[in-house]
């Protein structure tokens, strides 16, 4: 137990703690989700500014363009302090979402394209600073947990959106403009509150470290199914504003109650620290030991040794992992895979209405996605470090078989019959959560932790690549050349409507074709990865991890700090 005299320094212990971290790290995640509320709003954007549906998916893209590309981001961490890096993000996000916001609000004139496209790229590129801040430190901080870890933080991310919306329901009612002023305030505010929270701590090992995130991943699902509930009770019953604040209120207990098993994990610390055994606790800071395993070739320029990479799972530099072939695949298999899903997700909305749903049932959809986008994320995490432990699974294997679901997702659009936009959302909702965690793992794994900053920035600049073409370039384009057909069959043109708008299942149906044949290239292209790393994976990869350098006392923490 913690005397009262201890109190102060416990507290200084606790908000110093990784486990603290952790939780912070939670919160900061829960609401870095923004990007995929997209859907609910996007049609406030397209009515009151006029816009047709390839200028749409052009604001779109700078969307994804934003959230994808974070080398920028990931070379500030390399130079700068956490804090740092989470208040640029801050700045971004509150910044670049108040400009929409004031837009469509009419507060300020009609911008033109490239300036809306400028917000959302810059409010969206936000989330990126919060991921390398809170995703790559608590990474470093658990390397031998990664799998599980990037699961958690990415999970929620995907719980994200039907958090907010729960919010802005509660704050706001049903007004999906102040949606946007809610996305460009919390998040800034979240990640303030904890900017001295996220840092780089000393691993100390614990034989309990796995059950933990157990307790962390029941409580999170229970948040996820709670949030399910609502969203089938808000379609089913009328709410009123007392009944959304309730609601509201309940989703926040759920989102602090993490804090009490972070707060048990550091008085177990504190308390073992005080052991008359526990002369040093066993720890060593991962940088350190990993800036030695290629001591001799750091004394050489980056571009001697460029062609030159060290084994898998050693730390590449930057361009010997950018000009890999397994980083090239990887890349290729994220445009595919990622591409098209970003294309479906940023076309819910639309997709919804042109199959005659009401308004209300679109948002059950976005709610939908933004719940299974966490149970994949989660999935992908637990699951494949699972499968990685007790079978040698290679991680690329298991994006391979999430990207098969997908392309069902994706043929339930194409081919829709009644209550399949539910069961796509399901689908895409849980490939497109599950495949972050495992590009990012993979790349943590083959290439090392050293740039992991830059790198797993590097990863995703697929993404708004593939979403460009795959969403702006073909899904835009057919499906306005689709809605200008049915106005001429009514004998009108594009000057008599406001907005392009296309009606029926022939609007989606050759877009979403397409994008399941991307999809399923992927897949193969991914299993290719797989086929290519199996003996890597089959190997002890995390055995560096294990072994720990002698403490300067020579003496190590015997109570509960070993694996069993």
């Amino acid at each position: 137990m913690i005397q009262s005299g201890e109190t102060v320094r416990f507290l200084i212990h606790l908000f110093n703690g990784r486990w603290f971290m952790v939780f912070a790290s939670f919160l900061i995640m829960a609401c870095a989700g923004a990007t995929y509320l997209f859907g609910t709003y996007s049609k406030d954007i397209k009515s009151t500014l006029g816009y047709d549906q390839t200028t749409l998916n052009l604001l779109g893209f700078f969307k994804d363009l934003g959230a994808n590309v974070g080398v920028m981001s990931g070379l500030i961490a390399e130079v700068t302090p956490t804090w740092f890096v989470l208040t640029i993000g801050s700045a971004m996000n509150f910044v670049g979402y108040f400009m929409i916001w004031l837009t469509v609000t009419g507060k300020v004139a009609k911008p033109k394209v490239w300036q809306m496209c400028l917000y959302i790229c810059v409010g969206a590129n936000s989330q990126n600073f919060a991921n390398t801040g809170a995703l790559v430190t608590c990474v470093k901080n658990f390397p031998e947990s990664r799998g599980v870890m990037l699961g958690l933080l990415k999970g929620y991310v995907g719980l994200s959106g039907a958090i907010m919306t729960q919010l802005y329901f509660a704050i706001y009612g049903n007004d999906s403009k102040s949606l946007i002023l809610l996305i460009a305030w919390l998040p800034a505010v979240v990640s303030l509150v904890f900017v001295y929270s996220i840092r780089e701590k000393k691993v100390v090992r614990q034989r309990n470290e796995l059950n933990v995130f157990y307790n962390f991943l029941y409580l999170s699902i229970f948040l996820a199914l709670f949030l399910m509930a609502m969203n089938i009770a808000e379609k089913q019953v009328h709410f009123t504003k007392a009944a959304y604040t309730a609601s509201a209120t309940i989703c926040c207990v759920l989102l602090f109650v993490p804090l009490t098993v972070a707060v048990k994990q550091e008085i177990e610390v504190w308390n073992m620290k005080k052991l008359p055994s526990a002369v040093e606790v066993e720890s060593y800071h991962p940088k350190k030991e990993l800036e030695l395993v290629q001591e001799d070739k750091e004394m050489k320029s980056c571009f001697l040794t460029v062609f030159d990479p060290p084994p898998r799972g050693e730390d590449y530099t930057i361009l010997q992992a950018l000009l890999s072939l397994d980083m090239i695949i990887l890349f290729v298999a994220t445009f595919c895979g990622l591409g098209s899903s970003l294309t479906a997700v940023d076309n819910l909305g639309q997709i919804g209405e042109s199959l005659g749903y009401p308004n209300h049932t679109v948002s059950s959809f976005v709610s939908l996605v933004s719940i299974w986008n966490y149970f994949g994320r989660v999935f992908s995490g637990f699951v494949s470090e699972y499968l990685l432990a007790k079978y040698k699974l290679p991680r690329p294997l298991m994006m391979t078989l999430v990207l098969l679901l997908s392309c069902a997702g994706h043929l339930l659009i194409a081919f829709p019959v009644p209550g399949s936009v539910y069961i796509a959302s399901v689908l895409m909702g849980f490939s497109f959560g599950a495949q972050l965690p495992l590009l990012f793992a993979i790349i943590s794994e083959l290439f090392g932790l050293k740039y992991f900053s830059t790198l797993f920035n590097c990863g995703q600049l697929a993404s708004p690549l593939g979403s460009y073409i795959l969403n702006v370039r073909v899904t835009g384009m057919l499906y306005d050349r689709e809605a200008l057909k049915q106005l001429k069959a009514r004998g009108l043109t594009r000057k008599d409507v406001k907005d392009l708008t296309c009606l029926g299942s022939q609007c989606y149906k050759l877009p979403f074709v397409i994008l399941a044949s991307v999809t399923f290239f992927g897949a193969l292209v991914s299993l290719g990865l797989a086929i290519r790393t199996r003996k890597f994976y089959k190997g002890d990869i995390y055995k560096k991890f294990r072994e720990t350098p002698e403490s300067e006392s020579g003496s190590v923490l015997v109570s509960d700090s070993r694996k069993s």
